[in-house]
Parts: C-alpha cells; sequence; structure tokens
C-alpha cells in the first residue's frame, strides 16, 4: 500500500502540480513574447539608424546598425532557447552557450571598431581594449569548446541504460 502512494501522489499534490506548469508555461510564453517584441523594436531602430547613417554618411550610425544586428542575433537565440525549454520541460544549455559566443562577437566587434577609431594613440585605453578583446576571444573559445563537449556528451548512449540492461532478468 505504502509503494501506490509513491507511485500516485495525492490529488492535492497532482493539482499544485499541474498549476505551477501552468504559471511556468505563462512566464515563459510572456518571457518570449518580450523577446520578439524586443527583437522587433531592434530590427525597426536599426533599419532607422541605417537610413539615417546613409544620409548623414557617418561611421557611427553603421556602428550602431551593426550594433543593433548583433543584437537581434542574440535575442533571436534567447527565444529559441525558451521555445525550446517549453517544448522540452527542461533548460537546454546548446542554445545559451551560443547566445553566449554571439554576446562575445558583438562586443568584440563593437570594441574593435572603436579601438581602431578612438583609441588609436591612446596608450592605456588602446591596450585595455586589446586586453578585453584579448579575453572575450578566449571567452568564444571556452564557450565553443562546452559546445563541443555538450554536443558530444549528447550522442553518447545513456549510462544508465547498460545498468538497466544488466539488471533485468
Amino acid at each position: 500500500m505504502a509503494e501506490k502512494n509513491t507511485e500516485n501522489p495525492p490529488a492535492r499534490v497532482s493539482l499544485g502540480n499541474r498549476a505551477l506548469v501552468v504559471v511556468e508555461d505563462i512566464v515563459y510564453v510572456s518571457i518570449a513574447i518580450l523577446l520578439a517584441l524586443g527583437a522587433i523594436v531592434l530590427v525597426v531602430r536599426a533599419a532607422v539608424e541605417l537610413v539615417s547613417g546613409a544620409a548623414d554618411s557617418g561611421r557611427d550610425a553603421l556602428l550602431d546598425t551593426l550594433d543593433a544586428i548583433l543584437l537581434v542575433f542574440i535575442f533571436v537565440e534567447l527565444l529559441y532557447a525558451v521555445r525550446v525549454t517549453l517544448k522540452e520541460r527542461q533548460i537546454v544549455a546548446e542554445p545559451f552557450l551560443i547566445a553566449g559566443i554571439l554576446v562575445c562577437i558583438k562586443e568584440i566587434i563593437v570594441l574593435a571598431v572603436k579601438a581602431a577609431n578612438e583609441y588609436i594613440g591612446k596608450g592605456p585605453e588602446f591596450a585595455r581594449a586589446m586586453v578585453e578583446i584579448g579575453l572575450l576571444g578566449a571567452l568564444v573559445l571556452v564557450l565553443s569548446g562546452s559546445g563541443v563537449l555538450l554536443r558530444k556528451k549528447e550522442k553518447e548512449p545513456e549510462e544508465n541504460s547498460n545498468t538497466d540492461s544488466a539488471e533485468a532478468p
């Protein structure tokens, strides 16, 4: 009889679990809506920056456009992560690793352009920008390596399947 209770939880536990699943879904859908709206706003802003930058022929407008476009990629990758989380009912690490790589690449590009335009001839500021670019590059390598290891781990057979088959009569 005790085994039956562990297999079938009381109705109030089932009801509480279902309520929490609904709340979790509402939160994830709200986050997805905000990410989608943010991406749309950024695309429109990037287009406006590009048109106004072309009219003014300013390099800053092009950098701002590139910055906004890379930010859109980050938003879309996070939106994908939320979608996969809702679908699989668990957090999947790979989309977050990709978003992290995109963030690093975005910052490397923005810093490199700023360093080339603003920090040349300013020793300490230029050196600090180069160190930051180097650290971001190393972080890209670490995140990429983590992604490769994660994929390799996912391709491995389940550890439990070997023990389960050995224990089966």
